[in-house]
């Protein structure tokens, strides 16, 4: 289950940073009383609550700094308020109200999270009775606190577990929902590869069945079919596909037509099953096939079919180092699928093939926490600074890191790494690749692809947003 993360946004010198350093009962932000020294997003775990949860500390909003971090800090808050749960909108109870408060108030009305007015900087009980004005602000009456005395956390921290409570339950319902719908509907697992690769063979294997008909003539299978079948206690549904084959070799429309319901099953399926023949090798039919389940953005197994014809007299494990050796090199856009070696004829090793969707679904199941993410890129980029832009002379500057997943039913969720930056067209692709690597030598990520959408932070520099490559290679 997602941690919930609770944003801390307001314009500078509102005392954010004094806050977040209180509610993580440790000194990580810088607290100063220039306006805009914090100009990082800072996470932490949150220690004042009961329920686990995540605080995020933005820079300041609405005001022009002198230093020119004015676009960055405005929209890092713009950030926390589309990704949080819970939002603290904090203002100076002894400032007063300023246009600055009521133009972000304004906003945050919008929001869809729920907004807590923080009366910050309130450290004598008289001063409480100053507030009255920030009311106009469509927010409720606030809660008064001093973050340099402490004064009003106790309150904060009860209303901010109240609401936690709510958030989690959401969560659990909504993964409940999930769950409820993968045990009625099942898992819709798609069998492609090339013909005669023993897709047919594999899916009466699964089924210990004649269900389809099993031949040496490739292109035996020439419509999708679906099939149920009950793993444990969860039903499933298998997509028994035509054989793909290069289209200049397609000499009747019926391949044609059988062609493109492959390429849709693939398109509704939750997870695809790549076999290859093994005996054979990958061929550049095989890589055509991966790379339209990468291209679809799908979770996948590669199925290394005809196990017991590969240098059947070897010992196991330098027949396995060797299939993987296979795979990272003629299939090394897709090297992030784990690998099951099967034999569909014999009936061999079938049981891997669930064990790894089991392996897949728990991995998805456990998303990498948004403070995790963002503080392993800043690492990475630290290690390894990505190199200026032979055109534009600069280099690409990580602001924050979100990832997020579009289709919440989605029985295995390939979630979408958002990267703020200061300018899109800065990032290579191979730093991207770069990073990927990054995530998955730190996160279990197994089977899924790594989507990279990178986002500038004002639409003046190559657009608002733009899917980017992530480890989705170019196939040669």
């Amino acid at each position: 289950m997602k941690t919930p993360t609770i944003a801390i946004v307001g314009r500078p010198n509102v005392g954010k940073s004094a806050i977040f350093n209180r509610l993580a009962e440790r000194r990580i932000a810088i607290v100063h009383d220039q306006p805009g020294v914090t100009r990082d997003r800072i996470s932490a775990p949150c220690k004042m609550t009961d329920h686990p949860c995540e605080i995020i500390d933005t820079g300041g909003i609405g005001m022009e700094l002198d230093d020119g971090f004015h676009d960055q800090v405005t929209v890092e808050a713009d950030i926390a308020m589309n990704s949080a749960d819970i939002i603290l909108f904090v203002v100076d109870a002894r400032d007063g109200l300023t246009p600055t408060d009521e133009d972000l108030a304004q906003k945050l009305r919008r929001a869809k999270p729920p907004v807590f007015l923080i009366l910050n900087k309130a450290d004598h009980a008289e001063q409480e009775l100053m507030v009255g004005d920030f009311a106009r602000l469509g927010l409720g009456a606030g809660i008064a606190i001093s973050a340099a005395h402490g004064r009003g956390f106790g309150e904060l921290a009860q209303t901010l577990d109240d609401t936690l409570e709510k958030v989690i339950a959401e969560q659990s319902e909504e993964e409940e929902e999930i769950q409820e719908q993968v045990m009625r509907e099942g898992l819709k697992i798609a069998i492609v590869g090339k013909p005669n690769a023993g897709k047919s063979s594999l899916i009466n294997a699964i089924l210990k069945d004649e269900r389809t008909i099993v031949s040496d003539i490739a292109g035996t299978t020439r419509d999708a079919i679906d099939i149920p079948y009950t793993w444990g206690e969860e039903k499933h549904t298998l997509i028994d596909t035509a054989g793909l084959r290069q289209r200049q070799k397609m000499d009747t429309s019926v391949e044609v037509f059988s062609a493109m319901r492959t390429e849709k099953s693939i398109r509704r399926a939750d997870i695809c099953l790549l076999v290859i023949d093994l005996a054979a090798g990958i061929s550049s039919m095989d890589r055509k096939i991966a790379k339209m389940v990468k291209e679809e953005r799908k979770p996948c197994l590669i199925i290394l079919n005809k196990w017991d014809l590969f240098h059947p007299g070897g010992a196991r494990q330098a027949r396995l180092e060797e299939a993987k050796e296979l795979i990272d090199r003629e299939l090394f856009f897709l090297s992030w699928a784990p690998f099951a070696c099967v034999s569909a004829k014999q009936g061999q090793h079938i049981a891997q093939i669930f064990n790894q969707i089991s392996r897949i679904r728990q991995a998805a199941r456990n998303p990498i926490t948004t403070g995790r993410l963002n503080r392993l890129l800043s690492d990475a980029m630290e290690v390894k600074p990505p190199s200026q832009h032979k055109k534009y002379k600069k280099r690409v500057k990580l602001m924050y890191a979100t990832a997020v997943v579009n289709d919440k039913y989605t029985a295995i969720p390939v979630p979408q790494f958002i990267l703020f930056v200061n300018d899109k067209r800065l990032m290579h692709e191979h730093y991207e690749q770069y990073l990927a690597n990054r995530i998955r030598e730190q996160h279990d990520v197994l089977g899924v692809p790594i989507v990279f959408s990178i986002r500038s932070r004002n639409a003046s520099k190559g657009g608002g947003s733009q899917g980017g490559h992530g480890d989705l290679g170019t196939v040669e």
